[in-house]
């Protein structure tokens, strides 16, 4: 029986087949031969946990299915015990902290095991995932590519079959961007699905806490978790009515691979009964417009944030790269921030009647993850791509658009694609139960 789900290790787990002990020893092995995935393991921890979960087993009385299953979290969450260092130097003699953040709370609950803490772009403020503190994960196969960020631990923590589910969090894209670069799932929610309470920040308005797994029905399993609900009986109704945005599917900055990789997740979509229209969508248009030629309201809250350590000596322990686009956040016009908070909310009004409940499909990125060396050793072209890697995330996160990114497929050079499943804030069940339907269609053949 195949143990390479969330809910397979459950069904392993209740044959006997495996023991918490297994499993997580297991994931440490993996995670210690993983150059770059974690800043902190947790090993005594994790084997004492592992211990009381199988004495549960054993006594006929484990907390759930999922009890001793481990989990990877990204170094933003607070963990009882271990320093939440946000991928920075400057954290790293912090005192540990005391108690888990609400979110592992509810998984500890379940007896879901963390292993440990995963890297990270510094105080999460990148979408390609380099760290010159802690290393740059690199996925197997393809080390030589980014791992997308911020959540880029959390990411290759799953492409490298170390854990089958991770915690990521994402303000402009940084659970959907690494999803997509590794062939993995990553639900970004609306604001205030998950509590964030013992989350350390970067944009508060923006920031949200998201699943990822390797398919999208874990996901789902983890939005309950995370949530600390049972699942409500019957799944929520699929909705059958999609929108291709003509927009960004027409876009010169869209690589080939992509666009064909989704025309044909498109394709089996109709022909399992998907009703499909592809127009340009006014909203998504003006918050894209809005956001290349004014900037991004996110990038300001980071800006304020961090503004105290960007007028010390603490601005030369950080990445340069931070450094400058939280500069240049920093520097929008009090006009231009005005024009935008206003236009968000606006937008966000007009989305629900311009999309008329139906879900949205959009590139979740728009190339395939590229190279590191040369990103390493180019600021303006890091820039670049980095704002390129964003260019749709960052509008799901404007309008605040709960999105699950999907495996489409892969390049010709067997890089993964993927597209993001996507509608108006609040209608987080309708997006995951498109991607429960729509996730047998692809294939990565």
């Amino acid at each position: 029986m195949d143990d390479g789900s969330l809910t397979g290790q459950a069904r392993l787990l209740q044959l006997g087949i495996e023991t918490p002990l297994t499993l997580v020893e297991s994931a440490l092995d993996r995670a210690s031969a993983s150059r770059g995935v974690f800043i902190h393991l947790m090993e005594a921890a994790a084997r004492s946990d592992a211990a009381n979960s199988a004495k549960r087993w054993a006594a006929g009385r484990p907390l759930s299915r999922f009890d001793g299953i481990p989990f990877a979290v990204k170094d933003l969450f607070d963990v009882t015990g271990t320093v939440t260092t946000a991928g920075s130097r400057l954290r790293s003699a912090s005192p540990a902290v005391a108690h888990d953040c609400a979110i592992v709370e509810k998984l500890r609950s379940r007896g879901m095991i963390p292993i440990g803490k995963t890297n990270l772009s510094e105080f999460a403020f990148s979408g390609l995932g380099l760290n010159p503190h802690f290393g740059t994960p690199s996925p197997a196969g393809h080390e030589d590519r980014v791992p997308g960020g911020s959540s880029s631990g959390s990411a290759i923590a799953l492409q490298r079959g170390i854990v089958m589910v991770a915690l990521g969090t994402d303000t402009a894209g940084s659970v959907r961007i690494p999803a997509a670069f590794n062939g993995i799932v990553g639900f970004r929610p609306s604001t205030g699905r998950y509590d964030m309470r013992g989350v350390y920040p970067l944009a508060t308005s923006f920031d949200v806490a998201g699943p990822m797994a390797s398919n999208a029905n874990d996901c789902a399993v983890m939005d309950y978790l995370m949530r600390g609900v049972e699942p409500a009986g019957a799944a929520a109704p699929c909705p059958r009515d999609f929108i291709v945005d003509s927009g960004l599917l027409d876009d010169p900055e869209l690589q080939p691979a992509v666009r064909k990789n989704l025309l044909a997740f498109v394709a089996r979509m109709e022909s399992h009964g998907a009703r499909i229209e592809t127009r340009p969508v006014d909203t998504i248009a003006c918050a894209r417009a809005a956001i290349r030629t004014l900037g991004w309201l996110g990038g300001v809250e980071a800006a304020m944030f961090h503004r105290e350590r960007l007028a010390s000596t603490e601005r030369t322990m950080m990445d340069p790269r931070v450094v400058a686009r939280l500069e240049r956040a920093a520097a929008m016009p009090a006009d231009s921030l005005a024009t935008l908070r206003k236009l968000r909310i606006d937008l966000m009004q007009r989305l629900p009647q311009d999309l008329n409940n139906a879900v949205l499909i959009l590139p979740t990125v728009p190339h395939v993850a590229p190279l590191l060396a040369p990103l390493a050793r180019d600021d303006a072209l890091f820039a670049s791509i980095n704002l390129a890697t964003l260019s749709t995330t960052v509008i799901g996160s404007f309008l605040d658009m709960p999105g699950l990114a999907v495996p489409s497929g892969v390049d010709s050079d067997g890089l993964p694609t993927s597209v993001l499943l996507t509608a108006a804030s609040g209608s987080d069940d309708a997006v995951i139960a498109a991607g429960l339907w729509a996730s047998p269609c692809p294939s990565r053949d």
